[in-house]
Protein backbone atom coordinates (compact mmCIF):
# COMPACT_ATOMS: atom_id res chain seq x y z
CA UNK A 1 0.00 0.00 0.00
CA UNK A 2 1.92 3.16 -1.16
CA UNK A 3 -1.01 5.91 -0.36
CA UNK A 4 0.27 5.64 3.97
CA UNK A 5 0.17 8.82 5.64
CA UNK A 6 2.76 10.07 7.93
CA UNK A 7 0.20 11.45 10.76
CA UNK A 8 3.29 13.38 12.65
CA UNK A 9 3.65 15.62 9.29
CA UNK A 10 -0.14 16.28 9.23
CA UNK A 11 -1.39 19.27 11.63
CA UNK A 12 -3.88 19.12 14.69
CA UNK A 13 -6.73 20.43 11.93
CA UNK A 14 -5.95 17.34 8.87
CA UNK A 15 -5.03 15.06 11.91
CA UNK A 16 -9.00 15.88 13.52
CA UNK A 17 -10.05 15.55 9.70
CA UNK A 18 -8.81 12.58 8.98
CA UNK A 19 -10.43 11.23 12.52
CA UNK A 20 -13.65 12.58 11.29
CA UNK A 21 -13.04 11.07 7.49
CA UNK A 22 -11.92 7.06 9.47
CA UNK A 23 -15.37 7.00 11.77
CA UNK A 24 -17.87 7.44 8.78
CA UNK A 25 -16.41 5.45 6.75
CA UNK A 26 -15.80 2.23 9.44
CA UNK A 27 -19.43 3.69 10.96
CA UNK A 28 -20.75 2.62 7.68
CA UNK A 29 -20.01 -0.92 7.78
CA UNK A 30 -22.91 -2.97 8.36
CA UNK A 31 -20.91 -5.53 10.87
CA UNK A 32 -19.37 -2.72 12.93
CA UNK A 33 -20.13 -3.46 16.91
CA UNK A 34 -18.67 -0.43 18.74
CA UNK A 35 -16.30 -1.69 21.50
CA UNK A 36 -17.40 -2.35 25.30
CA UNK A 37 -15.64 0.55 26.92
CA UNK A 38 -17.67 2.92 24.46
CA UNK A 39 -20.63 1.92 26.36
CA UNK A 40 -18.82 1.81 29.77
CA UNK A 41 -17.85 5.92 28.49
CA UNK A 42 -21.80 6.86 27.71
CA UNK A 43 -22.96 5.16 30.86
CA UNK A 44 -20.53 7.27 33.34
CA UNK A 45 -21.68 10.23 30.73
CA UNK A 46 -25.64 9.73 31.26
CA UNK A 47 -25.22 9.28 34.73
CA UNK A 48 -23.46 12.24 35.50
CA UNK A 49 -26.17 14.05 33.29
CA UNK A 50 -28.61 12.96 35.80
CA UNK A 51 -26.49 13.86 38.92
CA UNK A 52 -25.98 17.44 37.42
CA UNK A 53 -22.46 17.04 36.70
CA UNK A 54 -21.97 17.54 33.05
CA UNK A 55 -24.36 18.69 30.24
CA UNK A 56 -24.79 18.81 26.63
CA UNK A 57 -23.07 20.99 23.58
CA UNK A 58 -24.44 21.36 20.13
CA UNK A 59 -22.06 19.23 18.13
CA UNK A 60 -21.73 22.07 15.38
CA UNK A 61 -20.72 24.59 18.29
CA UNK A 62 -18.20 21.90 19.31
CA UNK A 63 -16.93 21.38 16.31
CA UNK A 64 -16.18 25.01 15.98
CA UNK A 65 -15.06 25.39 19.40
CA UNK A 66 -12.31 22.66 18.46
CA UNK A 67 -11.32 24.44 15.05
CA UNK A 68 -11.08 27.63 16.93
CA UNK A 69 -8.99 26.08 19.19
CA UNK A 70 -6.35 24.45 16.69
CA UNK A 71 -6.39 26.97 14.16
Amino acid sequence: MDNQIVIEHLTQKEKLQLMEDLWKDISKEADYTPPVWHKNVLDNREQALKEGKDSFTDWKKAKEDIRRQIS
